[in-house]
């Protein structure tokens, strides 16, 4: 099989499932509900300068915009979409072994692998756009009811927006290496949560408190889609003291973790007999 059937199979099997449209679903409301909401919360804070007073102000340094911020949560919050789309891509393949007739079509396993690779890299950025046309959609809305400038007429948000659509895209190709790594669906899926919104928050916060460390921090996966994108409500909220890297450096750091994971993952249990 070439990889071109290849990775219209993979296209086959993910559009023919429930899941992506699922997680498309979780992700627009989860986006709606946060950034629509503070976008609400931050914005009668900002144009109310009597609520604000009361309130400490917005919480937001003087010198971070607004609009991106929110803008930003299709990806800083939403990531974990993709990333598990990725993983249960592969695993669902173990749990209701279809890996053999898979093979047997496609008997260079590698080929198969690749494919993966790319179809979750176009599902991711598929999430990315409706996670960010949500995102955009909701708190443009709030802005605008308070009359705030959404930034849609600057091609600075526009890049941000792009950014964010390649971070959703790159997360997507992780959830394959982390599938490929650790093939039963139910500990993928526990390690993809427990790392996303438990540990990886604790150890940039950790990192934070030391320059050296801090310098090592903003290589994890989520401080370089952060850096990536180029506007994080975990940076401002949490993290703003580290210093991040450029974004095409964090582009890099997430396709480099997307490489080597499929890459260690293909070389191992990828290769390993199935029944």
């Amino acid at each position: 099989m070439s990889f071109f059937r290849a990775l219209a199979a993979e296209f086959q099997k993910l559009v023919t499932t429930r899941m992506w449209w699922l997680l498309a679903i979780l992700l627009a409301v989860y986006v709606a509900f946060m950034a629509g909401g503070l976008g609400a919360l931050f914005s009668s804070l900002t144009t109310d300068p009597e609520a604000a007073a009361a309130s400490g102000g917005t919480g937001l340094p003087s010198d971070v915009e607004l609009a991106p911020l929110l803008y930003s949560f299709a990806s800083s919050i939403g990531y974990v979409f993709p990333l598990l789309l990725g993983a249960l891509a592969v695993t669902s393949e173990f749990r209701h072994k279809t890996l053999t007739p898979t093979f047997l079509a496609a008997p260079h396993r590698q080929v198969v692998l690749s494919a993966k690779f790319v179809s979750q890299l176009l599902a991711g950025a598929v999430l990315g756009a409706i996670g960010y046309a949500v995102s955009v959609g909701s708190a443009a809305a709030a802005l605008s009811a308070f009359g705030l400038d959404t930034g849609l007429d600057s091609s600075d948000t526009w890049a941000l927006i792009g950014r964010g659509i390649l971070a959703m895209a790159l997360w997507g190709a992780i959830g394959v290496g982390v599938g490929v790594l650790v093939t039963n669906q139910v500990a993928a899926v526990v390690i993809v949560i427990a790392f996303t919104q438990f540990v990886e928050p604790i150890l940039r916060f950790a990192a934070s408190l030391s320059d050296v460390t801090a310098s090592i921090g903003r290589f994890l996966p989520g401080a370089a889609s952060d850096a990536l994108v180029g506007a994080s409500f975990y940076t401002v909220a949490s993290f703003g003291g580290a210093e991040t890297l450029e974004w095409w450096q964090g582009g890099l750091v997430l396709f480099g973790i997307a490489v080597v994971t499929t890459v260690i993952g293909g070389a191992t249990t990828w290769r390993r007999d199935v029944s």
